[in-house]
C-alpha cells in the first residue's frame, strides 16, 4: 500500500508539452483539475479557486517548456492586454506590473501560477 500520498489519491499531471500560452494552461487545468464541472478556468483568480477543492500532489511535467512559454513575452502581452482592454482590469495595477516586468523585478506568468499553486498548503508541487 502506498502511504506516501495520505488519502491515496493518484497526482495530478499538468504536461507542459500539451500547451504553450496561458489559454492552454486553462485549458490543461480544466481537464485535469475540474473535468466533471461544466465551466473550465479563464483567469489567474479562477485557477486559485479550483485549488482549495484539491488536495495531494500536482505534479508538472515539461514545466522548463512551460517556464519559457509562460516567460517574459507571453506576461508583456498579458498586461499589455489588459491594459488594452481597460475596465474591469485595473489599468494603474497593470501598468505597473509590467513596468517592474520590463526593468526585471516583476514576477513571469510562469512564477505567478507556481506561487499560486504554493500557496495551498494542502497541494504539494513537483517539477519535471
Amino acid at each position: 500500500m502506498d502511504t506516501s500520498n495520505k488519502n491515496n489519491k493518484k497526482p495530478a499531471v499538468i504536461n507542459g508539452s500539451h500547451f504553450s500560452d496561458l489559454s492552454g494552461f486553462y485549458e490543461e487545468v480544466s481537464q485535469i483539475l475540474i473535468k466533471d464541472e461544466d465551466w473550465k478556468v479563464g483567469t489567474l483568480d479562477g485557477f486559485d479557486d479550483i485549488l482549495y477543492g484539491f488536495q495531494g500532489e500536482i505534479i508538472w511535467k515539461e514545466s522548463e517548456k512551460s517556464k519559457a512559454d509562460l516567460g517574459f513575452e507571453a506576461t508583456k502581452e498579458f498586461y499589455e492586454n489588459k491594459i488594452k482592454q481597460g475596465k474591469p482590469f485595473n489599468i494603474n495595477l497593470a501598468q505597473q506590473k509590467l513596468d517592474d516586468l520590463i526593468a526585471g523585478k516583476g514576477q513571469s506568468l510562469f512564477e505567478i501560477l507556481i506561487e499560486i499553486i504554493e500557496s495551498h498548503k494542502n497541494i504539494s508541487l513537483i517539477l519535471e
